[in-house]
């Protein structure tokens, strides 16, 4: 009789461990807690935080922030550290985990995008960020003697009060000298506006850095927020201008306004970005890059070949 008890009694055991390891098999997975004054996200398919890989289908279409092309085969997958494309709505970037910077950032422009509104100066980390790409911060350019300067401008983004937020994420700045922020590029800014996007004509912009060092007004440094930002040693644009319609790259043609400038990030700078105008083939030698794909080939090769004046 024993026996039969210990018998029945160590299959009831075995069942109902079963029971249990089923059960929790079958839990919600819980989201990680943060470490304190730190949001985590937790990854959610197709929402641009790197689970797209190899699903990755922008849109071209009339006033695409990405209308000129992808210049480094950025994609929004996690896999992609160095190029990671994010699609933050009022503008395009392909992101740097590594340099803590952009590597490019690309909008469409026109009149009705900054013809009301307010600067916000909002700056804030991006919390949209893949897991384990560190988010600098709003206050990692503190005492550094760099500016927080912009890629997509704030004064571009300014009718409508969430596009101009978007503009304070640190995943759109790059550290820059107040010099070249708030003199050679300012001005160049302000002329794209007044000369073009207020008369009519809609612009294409992409704008980007690259190298290593740059000198603020403490002087030269190569990194900064303990060697999480790179400085990068230039900054460059590209502007394409065309008369306000539709089907814009059918549009675009040997004749259309095509500016590109690189500009060294000094303190030491002319305040006249013409100074510092280029090709857009000499930002290609220097970066790498293949820019202005979208545009039929004829017609890209002379505009890269192209000089402003």
């Amino acid at each position: 009789m024993m026996h039969k008890l210990i018998f029945r009694y160590f299959w009831i055991t075995i069942f109902t461990v079963q029971i249990v390891a089923c059960k929790k098999s079958y839990e919600e997975p819980q989201k990680p807690t943060p470490p304190p004054g730190q949001e985590i996200e937790v990854e959610i398919p197709g929402n641009n935080n790197g689970n797209e890989c190899g699903n990755f289908n922008p849109s071209f279409t009339d006033n695409s922030n990405i209308l000129l092309g992808i210049p480094d085969d950025a994609q929004p997958c996690i896999l992609f550290k160095e190029k990671y494309f994010i699609d933050q709505k009022y503008y395009a970037e392909s992101y740097s985990a590594t340099r803590g910077t952009p590597n490019w950032v690309s909008w469409h422009l026109s009149y009705s995008d900054y013809s009301s509104g307010s600067r916000k100066d909002n700056f804030r980390a991006d919390s949209k960020l893949p897991i384990g790409f560190y988010q600098v911060s709003q206050t990692s350019y503190q005492y550094s003697g760099f500016d927080r300067g912009h890629n997509c401008p704030s004064g571009d983004r300014t009718t409508d009060p969430n596009a101009n937020n978007a503009t304070f994420l640190m995943t759109n700045i790059i550290p820059q000298s107040p010099k070249n922020n708030q003199g050679t590029w300012e001005n160049m800014e302000n002329f794209i506006r007044d000369k073009y996007a207020s008369i009519g004509y809609e612009c294409y912009i992409i704008m980007g850095s690259y190298g290593k060092g740059g000198t603020g007004s403490s002087g030269y440094s190569d990194a900064i927020d303990n060697g999480r930002v790179t400085v990068p040693s230039n900054i460059w644009k590209i502007v394409i201008a065309i008369p306000e319609g539709n089907n814009d790259l059918s549009r675009i043609d040997a004749n259309t306004i095509i500016i590109a400038v690189n500009t060294p990030n000094i303190q030491n700078i002319n305040s006249d970005w013409r100074n510092y105008i280029v090709t857009v083939k000499d930002i290609e030698n220097v970066t790498g890059y293949n820019l202005l794909t979208n545009i039929p080939e004829d017609i890209r090769n002379i505009l890269k070949i192209k000089r402003y004046n």
